[in-house]
């Protein structure tokens, strides 16, 4: 019988073994799409004990714990005891049998804290105190688990609102590694949510003019964006919910967005409209300024409106959606690239049926002698799981160049989250073995382990414009 999680983990061929102990192994770690805090890493935070570092936050984990019928007291509960917490989490994680969270669990338990027994409740106050003894060190700080896993670079998420204060900060210091702001700018785009007046004019004052119109909206989108692109961004991300894209001149998104200040109703033909304006004019902005957009689609907000009004947004109750939306992602990368203003966009799906179509649609926008000018982004949230990330290598590979592509993220906001790269990067060389030893690709070892380190890493750091 197999060791549970030993150094050849996911590893079932020569080759795979080889390419992952010999290439991929120790290659440094851009996290280019995460929540975590630039505040926390300027203040090299110490956490007090393993259930702040690893529950606090973490919705992944929330869903399985209310799953397997946790109180919520113990889940997100803030007069939750967090040894409880802890304990219910043990409880939970033992039950998660093909559950990446599994994985990842023990992973992180071996890579930070060198614990190699399974996680259970009879051994949970042992483990409790082994990782709460480390994390008192100094050498378990914030900065120095993001230096255990060699991250070279991150970029946070962040809305144009914010002040970006630790990481000027962090970059005044020559911090050794890159953390660098992702400018999000959902909440100007949301046009269909309660607080779109309210955050407009909050924008209004964090630029010092009245948006009575959609081109100085517009205005101070590209103010925020310039400030943000002097804090080192190098990449945005737009959420993409529903109603994608409509096309619309600016004098009709001027109307919808004067309606919308008005108070009068929108039609979701309208809501298209407004936003396909605003995010066609937005990516030329990148286009212009070399910058990356990301486009994640799919999420399905705040499903049960009991927990929203108990828990709030953010806290393991979205979903993934099923609506088709491959002629409005097309049309608006198209209103782009026919003026060649197309910037470098990366495309997720959390919806897995739409993988194969993002691959393809990927293909259409591809050339100017730039290798995976649009990208199938990474398997995403729901899809990060060992099925997922092999259907999204296959979908890729089967109908494009596999070889450039970007690799794989945390979108966490955990600091323990970072050895998710070692399971990605092992089921990549797993992938890659199964072919070669089922004779579908030669055993060119120099070409794969190329192949691997420039996925791993090299792709990422050319392709957002890193260089560390």
């Amino acid at each position: 019988m197999k060791q549970f999680l030993d150094e050849d983990f996911l590893l079932k061929s020569d080759t795979a073994k080889t390419l992952y102990h010999s290439y991929a192994k120790e290659m440094p770690i851009f996290d280019f799409h995460n929540h975590l805090s630039a505040r926390e890493i300027y203040e090299d935070r110490c956490y007090e004990n393993i259930a702040q570092v690893w529950l606090g936050g973490d919705h992944y984990k929330w869903r399985a714990m209310r799953a397997f019928g946790i109180l919520e007291e113990h889940i997100t509960g803030i007069k939750g005891n967090d040894y409880e917490k802890f304990k219910a989490w043990a409880e939970t994680i033992q039950a998660a049998i093909g559950n990446p969270l599994y994985h990842w669990t023990h992973l992180e338990l071996q890579r930070y804290f060198d614990i190699h027994e399974p996680l259970m409740p009879e051994n949970a106050k042992e483990v409790w105190d082994k990782c709460n003894e480390l994390l008192g060190m100094k050498e378990y700080s914030v900065r120095n688990l993001l230096r255990m896993q060699n991250v070279r670079a991150l970029c946070t998420t962040n809305d144009p609102l914010e002040d970006l204060e630790y990481h000027k900060k962090l970059r005044d210091e020559h911090f050794q590694i890159q953390v660098m702001p992702t400018f999000r700018p959902d909440r100007a785009i949301a046009l269909e949510k309660e607080d779109f007046v309210l955050y407009v004019k909050e924008l209004g004052e964090k630029v010092g003019y009245e948006l009575t119109s959609i081109d100085l909206l517009l205005d101070a989108l590209k103010e925020r964006l310039d400030f943000f692109g002097q804090m080192g961004c190098l990449v945005s991300d737009h959420s993409l919910e529903c109603n994608i894209y409509r096309y619309s001149e600016g004098d009709e998104a001027d109307f919808i967005y004067q309606k919308k200040l008005a108070g009068k109703e929108i039609s979701d033909t309208e809501y298209a409209k407004y936003r396909g304006f605003l995010l066609s004019a937005l990516g030329r902005e990148y286009h212009r300024r070399q910058m990356v957009m990301q486009l994640h689609i799919g999420a399905l907000r705040n499903n049960s409106s009991r927990m929203f009004e108990i828990t709030g947004a953010d806290s393991g109750f979205d979903g993934m959606n099923d609506f088709h939306y491959a002629p409005d992602i097309s049309a608006l990368l198209n209103s782009m690239d026919k003026t060649d203003e197309l910037p470098k966009t990366v495309l997720y799906c959390l919806n897995p049926n739409d993988m194969e179509m993002l691959a393809v649609m990927a293909g259409n926008f591809q050339g100017g002698q730039m290798k995976g000018k649009v990208q199938l982004g990474a398997a995403w949230w729901f899809n990060d799981h060992k099925t997922g990330m092999e259907k999204h290598l296959e979908d890729l590979a089967n109908v494009g160049i596999l070889p450039t592509f970007i690799g794989m993220l945390t979108d966490s906001r955990s600091f323990l989250s970072f050895p998710r790269h070692e399971y990605f990067r092992r089921i990549l060389c797993g992938k890659l073995g199964t072919w070669v030893e089922d004779g579908e690709y030669p055993s060119d070892m120099a070409y794969l382990g190329k192949v691997v380190q420039d996925i791993c890493y090299g792709n990422a750091a050319a392709y957002f414009g890193i260089f560390v």
